[in-house]
């Protein structure tokens, strides 16, 4: 059994490029409140994610649009509370990237009010000018490339993307300009994991996947998908830590060591 070991250091940007390059895996999980933020620190969990996920699995919408500025400061201020060394990092929710001046003003008051370190995006090639002035400003951003849960609607549903050759291309292209134009880590989300393993390799800096195979620096999951409890249908991608353990501490803890060890994800969770 993994022993959790709490974080002892400051999880900065420098810090996961340093995990990057030395081919050691990172963990990352949501979280929306205090406690499960503490818990998720002291089980050595590097990044801690304010999804717009919380639409789904805290209130209870079909979809994460409904989601505002507002809720995400609100439960980021909470996480932010039981953190010390883990990086957090919050989503920018639908309708906060109109523009790119309009992303600095939002981003800015996310930041100030939440103390967090990051801020993740949607959007394919619109994520451009936004992550480059965002890092004009000294905003560190995570771009996100894949499947777009904001984007639900356009896309007629949740669906792997870059499958096709031609898109496939167009993802890697779209990764590179992403990091040239400043962003600081990339998030690959339902990619097949030959493409996500030459999107990491091709880059510098820290691509996190979702469903995205287990060929990428580090991995992240919605932790109600991690504890079994999110109603519905479970993603393919996710697996249920809470079976055979005795406590939320052990299966948060099995996450933790699948993923530095590389036992998660499996072929069972990622795509072709």
């Amino acid at each position: 059994m993994y022993i959790p070991k709490p974080l002892e250091d400051r999880i900065t940007i420098p810090h996961l490029k340093q995990l990057k390059q030395q081919a050691e895996k990172f963990a990352c999980l949501t979280a929306y409140d205090y406690s499960f933020a503490r818990l998720l620190e002291e089980c050595g969990v590097e990044v801690v994610l304010v999804g717009d996920s919380l639409g789904m699995v805290i209130q209870g919408h079909e979809t994460t649009i409904p989601v505002t500025l507002d809720d995400i400061k609100y439960h980021g201020r909470a996480v932010a509370a039981g953190l010390q060394n883990a990086m957090l990092m919050l989503d920018m929710p639908f309708g906060s990237l109109n523009s790119p001046q309009q992303a600095l003003d939002h981003a800015s008051e996310l930041i100030k009010q939440t103390e967090a370190q990051v801020v993740k995006l949607e959007g394919w090639e619109s994520q451009l000018p936004i992550v480059e002035n965002l890092a004009h400003f000294g905003i560190a951003t995570c771009a996100h490339l894949g499947l777009q849960p904001q984007m639900v609607h356009k896309m007629g549903g949740y669906r792997v993307q870059g499958k096709a050759e031609g898109a496939a291309a167009q993802m890697l292209a779209t990764a590179v300009d992403l990091e040239g134009a400043g962003a600081d880590i990339l998030l690959l989300e339902c990619v097949p994991a030959g493409l996500a393993a030459e999107i990491t390799a091709t880059l510098t800096i820290p691509v996190i996947g979702i469903g995205a195979g287990p060929h990428v620096d580090g991995q992240i999951l919605v932790l109600q998908d991690v504890l079994n409890v999110t109603a519905g249908k479970k993603p393919r991608f996710s697996k249920n830590f809470m079976q055979d353990q005795s406590s939320i501490q052990d299966a948060i803890a099995r996450y933790v060591s699948e993923v530095k060890s590389g036992k998660f994800p499996d072929e069972s969770h990622s795509f072709a």
